[in-house]
Formats: C-alpha cells, sequence, structure tokens
C-alpha cells in the first residue's frame, strides 16, 4: 500500500489531471484548504509555465521564490509564472479555499529542438513572476480545456498550442522565420495520405510536420493555407466524412459508428456531429434513408 504524502497546514486535499502534448506536461492541480497556506510546488526538476485559473477565499494566491520571501511584484488578474529548471516555487495564500491552476512542465531543450524554435537564454533562464500576456493567457486556456478531452484530434489541437506558446515564450519579440506559404501538392498528397490511412487514431504534429520536413510552426500554417483547415479541423472532419458513409453503408448502432470514428461513446459522436453537420446522426441517417 504507498504511503500517503502529508499534505501543508490548512490544505486538506489536492487533485490533479494531466496530458502531454509535444512532450510538454500540462497539469491541472485543484487545491482546496482553509485559512494560511504556504507550499513547495512540483515539479520543480523541470522548467515550468504556470497560469492561475481560478480561486476563492479571502487572499490572494500568490508565487514565491523562497517560501520565507513574499512576491515583490503586485496582484494581476489573470497573473503567470515561468520558473526554469532546478528553481523552487512556491505557493502562499492568507486565506484559500480553493485554488486551480495549470502548469506546462518541460525540458526548455528539447522543447526547443521538437517545435524547432531558436531559444533566447535570457528569457530561458530568468524567473518571472506575475506577469501577463495576453496571447499567451488565452492558449493555455485552450489548452487546459483540452486536457480532459478524450477525442483523438485533439492531439493535433494541444500539440499546435503548446507550439505556439513556446514561439511566444521564448522568441520575445524578435520577428519569427518565415516558412513556405503553402505545402508543395507532394507534401499536401503525403500529408492526406497519412491522415486518412491513420484514421482515427491519435496523430501528432511533430509526425505529419517531420514527413514534410517542415517545422510544427511553419507546418500547421502552411496546411492551413493549403486545405482551409487547420490538422486536427481537418482530421476530425474526415472522421465525420468516414461516419457518414457508416451511417449510410451498414446498419451499425450509433455506439458502433461511434467505436469506428474514435469518439467515446454515441453521446461524445452525436454532439460533434450536431456541430458540424447542423443534425443529430440518427436524423442525417433517416432523412437519406428514407
Amino acid at each position: 500500500m504507498a504511503n500517503q504524502i502529508a499534505l501543508p497546514e490548512n490544505l486538506f486535499n489536492v487533485t490533479s489531471i494531466d496530458r502531454t502534448w509535444n512532450g510538454v506536461a500540462v497539469v491541472i492541480t485543484e487545491f482546496f484548504g482553509t485559512g494560511r497556506v504556504l507550499h513547495q510546488l512540483a515539479h520543480d526538476d523541470q522548467s515550468r509555465l504556470g497560469m492561475l485559473l481560478d480561486e476563492v477565499g479571502e487572499g490572494r494566491c500568490e508565487p514565491r521564490l523562497r517560501g520565507d520571501a513574499p512576491c515583490p511584484i503586485d496582484y494581476r488578474p489573470r497573473q503567470m509564472h515561468f520558473t526554469p529548471a532546478g528553481m523552487e516555487l512556491w505557493g502562499y495564500s492568507d486565506d484559500v479555499r480553493y485554488a486551480r491552476d495549470v502548469n506546462l512542465c518541460f525540458d526548455i531543450g528539447a522543447l526547443g529542438e521538437r517545435c524547432a524554435i531558436g531559444v533566447q537564454h535570457d528569457l530561458a533562464n530568468t524567473p518571472r513572476l506575475r506577469f501577463t500576456d495576453e496571447g499567451i493567457c488565452a492558449l493555455i486556456g485552450l489548452l487546459a480545456e483540452a486536457v480532459s478531452d478524450p477525442d483523438p484530434s485533439t492531439q493535433l489541437y494541444g500539440d499546435a498550442l503548446v507550439t505556439s506558446i513556446a514561439i511566444r515564450l521564448f522568441r520575445g519579440n524578435r520577428t519569427p522565420v518565415r516558412g513556405p506559404a503553402r505545402l508543395s501538392p507532394l507534401q499536401l498528397s503525403d500529408a492526406l495520405d497519412f491522415l486518412e490511412a491513420s484514421l482515427p487514431s491519435r496523430v501528432d504534429l511533430a509526425t505529419l510536420a517531420n514527413l514534410a520536413g517542415l517545422s510544427q510552426s511553419h507546418y500547421h500554417r502552411a496546411f492551413k493555407a493549403s486545405t482551409g483547415l487547420a490538422p486536427y479541423k481537418w482530421q476530425l472532419q474526415a472522421r465525420i466524412e468516414r461516419a457518414k458513409a457508416l451511417l449510410l453503408g451498414t446498419r451499425g448502432s450509433l455506439e458502433d459508428v461511434a467505436e469506428a470514428t474514435g469518439f467515446a461513446d454515441a453521446v461524445h459522436f452525436g454532439r460533434t456531429f450536431r456541430k458540424l453537420t447542423g443534425a443529430t446522426p440518427s436524423a442525417w441517417r433517416r432523412d437519406r434513408l428514407g
């Protein structure tokens, strides 16, 4: 039986969920407590980019580089923090009842190589507390919403979000290097053939980019320019088209069609199908088969 880890004073429960995109662990943690709380945050063996999603209580949540040293920067709504690997980070509040945060935990060198971006040394090795960036904030919010989404197309979606976050965080204000505006006919053919053959399984963005010999950021932009859709949206649409073929060509139940096209269940399938077609799967099938 595993030993239960003792929680800091006044913190009576901590729960977390996580998912990995592009080698980056995205961890959402909920804290339940009462009164003054001071605790060392986890994952200090990796670089961390964190953002507070929710907080309830009389006091504000505060990031600290030392437990006994208050944060020198005033509170800001939608505040974020970045700490390099090997640096401690503490969380403090005078009176926290509930807090929820998201942390992206990663190896900077590996992430820079995987996303094919040049990382500025000063940005990668300098801690930043309570900073704000509306673009990064929006991207992290979308990533947090996707953590618990089991849909296979969410892999491409999350990979693209992580790449965009890394570019904004580590390139600073430098002008990005431009890649090709569109995929070549061969690159596009290879991409679509690979995606079709892989349906309905998860495909990561790095695999598609490597197939074309491009960086992920360049590939994502060129694929969208070539098809009119981001890779994850193209994959999702292709799964819906396959579902339509199954609805018309087989007697399979909605559960069968959902399973064959990679949806978690008939409810998830029905919700997505209606969003993209304007009709439920049952109504769509009935209208066409009579």
